[in-house]
């Protein structure tokens, strides 16, 4: 039997599209980065944690990670999976997400809004 581990976005710059999810969604952190982990970035010419190729961004129970890989083609065509979160406050889960820099792209009925996150990918809001 599988099981959901990871759920990746590739994008142009991870540390920042890591910190948009990890306040977007409850109960999840940008992954912590260790001595063991700041000398790995180092070793690979990487200054710090804002230039990490790849960030992590683990739920605090069970469910999926979250992972940020950077790659040097910008998104150009509609996703072909995207993440449904769920809220029971549209309003006010609305302007959090649209103030964490989401854009809101339609709102095909009620208690249904469809967001693009900073770097562009699609994600649906529903009650």
């Amino acid at each position: 039997m599988v099981r959901l581990r990871d759920v990746v976005f590739d994008c142009a710059h991870p540390a920042s599209l890591a910190r948009f999810w990890a306040a977007a969604l409850d109960g999840y952190a940008v992954a912590p980065y260790d001595d063991e982990e700041l000398a790995r970035l180092r070793e690979m010419g990487i200054d710090g944690p804002e230039d990490d190729p790849t960030v992590l961004v683990e739920p605090s129970g069970s469910g999926p990670r979250l992972f940020f890989n950077l790659v040097p083609e910008g998104k150009v065509v509609k996703n072909r999976v995207h993440i449904d979160v769920e809220t029971a406050d549209v309003e006010t889960d609305l302007a959090r997400l649209v103030a964490l820099g989401a854009t809101v792209l339609s709102r095909p009925e009620p208690g249904h809004v469809v967001l693009a996150d900073p770097e562009g990918n699609e994600f649906c809001m529903l009650t």
